[in-house]
């Protein structure tokens, strides 16, 4: 008995040898998955999409093929806008009006004039066709793209693949000053050393010569979504992203879907909500003491006075939101039927986003800034591929789905990323603001100069900054 009582105790002994360290496996385990999900990283699910006509086709891969393409124009298309132009009428301005109530019609004369008469538009094909475009089907449409590499590599130097995604009333022509400096840096004195791109600029779906959506809901997650595949399609494992307005948006949501696919993201613009009573509390205590709310003074001066330059002057600027976020296809129609119509509008844009004070100015300070022969060229890329329609349907099919653009901050940015803030640009997100979405801000600075349109008015500052920004990762 004795000797039973003892082999039963020693069994005993023996499962709790093997049940506590098990026991203890299993709390460890779950302590180390709960302290792991914790960090790991919420990403967009990438799904799948088909915006092409009728139901998707079962049968059969995608047609996976990058065919080059080149942007043609004929006598027909030309005489077709003369004729138009010829035929423009127009509606007297009161006096004193400058750009304040939109495009100043005396001005607008000018401009048609300069169209008619002296722009001319198959040289600016061939201008457009300098770099190398090409079209491929990704989703069931056609997307363009242009692909710039570098002439020439110095020896040991890796070239980094660099996607740049325009937005509205824009298009990938805006980067034709800033590529050159990006993929040949030494011949433009901006060889500091080290940093090489190739570039890849698409037009979002819908924009210039990519295909529209035929289906409801293309939104910026599916743009994300096809500019990785396009991505993949050219045999890039890793890129870097750039963007301002939808582009911005667009290169944040890339980063959020595929993070170990971006080494790095750099934004000309950051949207970020200011919903919540602790941005309440820092917008009322940042015009007194800003230190005690992580803003800086060039944050304080370009923030404040508050109401004025964060509510009065965003209604002013963003009518034309409204109208397309709700009904895109009415006013559009108008516009695809009169090029003076269409160059209006689009210019309209290029004066006060470029610098709010050009608003009092007769000819919108656009000259100041721009050639009549560049902003002319982005107008056409519009008009000739009829595209101002679906342009506009992006804001519908993105405010429909997410009414004030903050759904998608949950999610965060962790991939290194560079913020450039032009002083001119219609909101200012301080650091510390845009460091609730972006939670890896490597670099950050206040630009000395420029509004909207970075990469197009500002080419050399901007480029300065991405090399920065990339330098800066590589040595991370």
């Amino acid at each position: 008995n004795t000797i039973l009582c003892f082999l039963r105790s020693f069994e005993y002994s023996q499962k709790n040898a093997v049940l506590v360290p098990v026991a203890a496996l299993g709390v460890g385990g779950m302590l180390v998955y709960w302290l792991r999900s914790r960090h790991k990283i919420k990403t967009i699910e990438m799904g799948d999409g088909w915006w092409g006509s009728g139901e998707r086709l079962i049968k059969g891969r995608e047609d996976e093929s990058i065919r080059p393409f080149k942007i043609e124009t004929s006598d027909k298309e030309i005489e077709d806008l003369h004729r138009r132009l010829d035929q423009a009428r127009y509606t007297p301005h009161v006096e004193g009006a400058a750009f304040h109530y939109g495009f100043n019609s005396s001005y607008l004369k000018k401009v048609v004039s300069y169209w008619r008469n002296q722009f001319d538009w198959r040289k600016q094909v061939e201008v457009l066709n300098k770099y190398p475009h090409f079209h491929t089907t990704i989703e069931g449409i056609d997307i363009h793209f242009i692909h710039v590499k570098p002439s020439y590599v110095p020896h040991g130097r890796a070239v980094q693949p660099l996607l740049m995604v325009h937005g509205w009333p824009g298009s990938f022509y805006e980067f034709y000053k800033i590529i050159p400096l990006l993929t040949e840096p030494a011949k433009h004195g901006l060889n500091e050393g080290d940093v090489v791109f190739e570039v890849i600029c698409p037009s979002i779906p819908g924009y210039g010569f990519s295909e529209a959506p035929h289906q409801p809901g293309f939104g910026s997650v599916a743009t994300a979504r096809i500019f990785h595949k396009l991505m993949n399609r050219l045999g890039f494992k890793e890129y870097y992203l750039q963007g301002g307005d939808w582009g911005s948006r667009i290169t944040t949501n890339m980063a959020q879907m595929l993070p170990q696919s971006v080494k790095g993201l750099h934004l000309n613009v950051v949207f970020v909500s200011i919903k919540g009573l602790g941005r309440l509390i820092s917008i009322m205590l940042g015009a007194y003491v800003p230190w005690l709310v992580g803003l800086s003074r060039e944050d304080a001066r370009r923030i404040y006075p508050f109401m004025q330059k964060n509510v009065y002057d965003v209604l002013r600027e963003s009518g034309y939101l409204h109208i397309q976020a709700t009904k895109p296809d009415t006013a559009g129609c108008g516009l695809n039927d009169s090029p003076v119509g269409l160059a209006a509008y689009i210019l309209e844009k290029f004066s006060t986003w470029t610098d709010k004070s050009f608003l009092h100015k007769d000819d919108g300070g656009l000259e100041s800034k721009y050639s009549l022969d560049d902003l002319l060229t982005n107008v056409m890329i519009y008009w000739v591929t009829s595209s101002i329609v679906s342009s506009m349907r992006y804001y519908k099919e993105n405010f429909s789905e997410d009414p004030d653009l903050s759904a998608y901050n949950r999610f965060g940015v962790h991939v290194p990323t560079g913020i450039a803030a032009f002083p001119q640009e219609i909101l200012h997100t301080p650091r510390t603001w845009a460091k609730d979405v972006y939670k890896n801000i490597v670099t950050y600075t206040y630009m000395p100069s420029g509004g909207h349109f970075a990469a197009f008015e500002e080419p050399k500052l901007l480029a300065q900054d991405i090399m920065q920004f990339v330098r800066k990762v590589e040595q991370l």
